[in-house]
C-alpha cells in the first residue's frame, strides 16, 4: 500500500475581521503569540483569542478609511531558533497582502512572540509600521548575535509593555528600542505601570493607544500629543513613556 505524502504546512491569512471595504486603502496583520520552540500546529480559537479584541477595535476605527484586518495563522507554534517560524510567515502575510490588494501600507501588528515576529519581519517592502505589545525577546548572550534592528529603519515603531511582565521582560525590549532608536527616530515605546503581560488592567488604554498609532502611520491621521512627545523626545524618555489612565485616541 502506497504511502500518502504528509501534506505541507502552509502559513494563511484569516478573513478579514468586520465587513471588507470595496476598496482596500491599508491592511493591519495580527500577529498571535506563539513559543520559543515548538512543531506544534496552533489551535485557530486559542491562537488568535489574544488578538481579536484589538482587531475589531483597529477595524471599526478604520471601515471608512478602508482599512482590513487580517489574522495570520502560523505553520507551526514556535519560534525555533534560526528558523524563525512566526517571523516567516510573517513575512508570507505581507507578500500575500501584495497579491490581494496591490500596494497598499501594511501595519504589522504582534502580541508576545507575536511581537518578535513583527519586529523581526518589519524589513518587509509593503510593512510601513510595527505595533509590538509586550514582545517576547531573548536573553541577551555575548556568544549570539543581538536581535536585529536595522530592518526597522524607515518604519515607525511602536513598542508597548507592561512594567510587571512576568512572562516577558520589559527591559529587554526598552535595550531594542534603544538600540532601534539610534538608526530610526521613529520609535517610541510605551509603558503601563503594574500591568502584566496580557495588558488588561489597562485594557482600553492599550487598545485606544493601538488605535491611535495605527490610523495615523496607515491613514495620516493626527496622532495624540503623547505620541508625538513620545517619537520626538530622545532616550530613554521617549521610550519609557508612561501611558496614562483614561488615554483616548486623537480625532480630528
Amino acid at each position: 500500500m502506497a504511502h500518502q505524502a504528509t501534506p505541507v504546512r502552509r502559513a494563511r491569512l484569516g478573513r478579514s475581521l468586520g465587513p471588507e471595504p470595496t476598496a482596500v486603502s491599508g491592511v493591519v496583520l495580527l500577529l498571535p503569540g506563539g513559543d520559543e520552540v515548538s512543531g506544534r500546529r496552533p489551535s485557530p480559537l486559542l491562537a488568535t483569542a489574544s488578538v481579536r479584541a484589538l482587531g475589531r477595535r483597529l477595524a471599526r476605527a478604520g471601515r471608512a478609511e478602508g482599512l482590513a484586518v487580517h489574522v495570520v495563522h502560523y505553520r507551526c507554534r514556535g519560534w525555533n531558533g534560526s528558523e524563525a517560524n512566526l517571523a516567516r510567515d510573517a513575512a508570507w502575510a505581507a507578500d500575500e497582502v501584495v497579491r490581494r490588494y496591490g500596494d497598499v501600507p501594511v501595519c504589522l501588528a504582534g502580541l508576545g512572540m507575536g511581537g518578535r515576529a513583527a519586529l523581526r519581519a518589519g524589513g518587509h517592502e509593503a510593512v510601513n509600521s510595527v505595533l509590538a505589545l509586550a514582545p517576547w525577546l531573548p536573553e541577551e548572550d555575548v556568544a549570539a548575535s543581538p536581535e536585529p534592528v536595522k530592518q526597522l529603519a524607515g518604519r515607525q515603531v511602536l513598542i508597548v509593555h507592561g512594567t510587571n511582565d512576568e512572562r516577558t521582560d520589559p527591559e529587554l525590549s526598552f535595550r531594542l528600542a534603544a538600540r532601534a532608536k539610534k538608526a530610526n527616530r521613529d520609535v517610541c515605546r510605551f509603558e503601563v505601570h503594574a500591568d502584566g503581560h496580557g495588558l488588561t488592567q489597562y485594557r482600553d488604554e492599550v487598545l485606544a493607544l493601538a488605535e491611535d498609532f495605527v490610523m495615523g502611520v496607515l491613514f495620516g491621521r493626527a496622532v495624540s500629543r503623547p505620541v508625538r512627545d513620545a517619537l520626538a523626545a530622545p532616550p530613554p524618555l521617549g521610550l519609557r513613556m508612561p501611558l496614562a489612565a483614561g488615554f483616548r485616541p486623537s480625532r480630528r
